[in-house]
């Protein structure tokens, strides 16, 4: 028999060393992509380094639009992963926002800063955190 979900132990990171870790990880790559970000446009002023006719490479406007992109993303998951550990010291931490049950200690590991269950992000997948 399979137990009780709202019988899982709920503190399976009491610390926060995974979201602590996960967390500078993410600053650091967004310090990596903003620096990155700052070169792309630092070429674009100079117009010998436009490749934009290149049909070999990449545009900078391309190559910009990316790193936007992608340090757009990283700081929704620095938000996700603050929110997390809000949530540790809140004492709610570990127990799915939608229906209450305790999050799987496994789910937690994979995905450190998840707010639901299995059960609720198969559900609902637009609010998949």
């Amino acid at each position: 028999m399979d137990p009780d979900p709202d019988d899982l132990d709920v503190s399976p990171n009491p610390s926060g060393e995974a979201l602590t870790a996960e967390r500078e990880r993410t600053v650091g790559l967004i310090d990596a992509l903003t620096a990155r970000l700052a070169a792309v446009i630092d070429a674009t002023a100079d117009a010998a380094a436009d490749d934009e006719h290149d049909p070999e490479g990449s545009t900078l406007a391309v190559e910009r639009g990316q790193l936007v992109a992608q340090v757009e993303r990283s700081r929704v998951r620095l938000d996700e992963i603050d929110a997390a550990l809000l949530r540790m010291g809140e004492g709610s931490y570990g127990r799915c926002e939608t229906c209450g049950v305790a999050i799987d200690p496994e789910r937690l590991e994979v995905l450190p800063a998840t707010r639901q269950c299995v059960g609720c992000a198969a559900r609902h997948p637009a609010r998949r955190w």
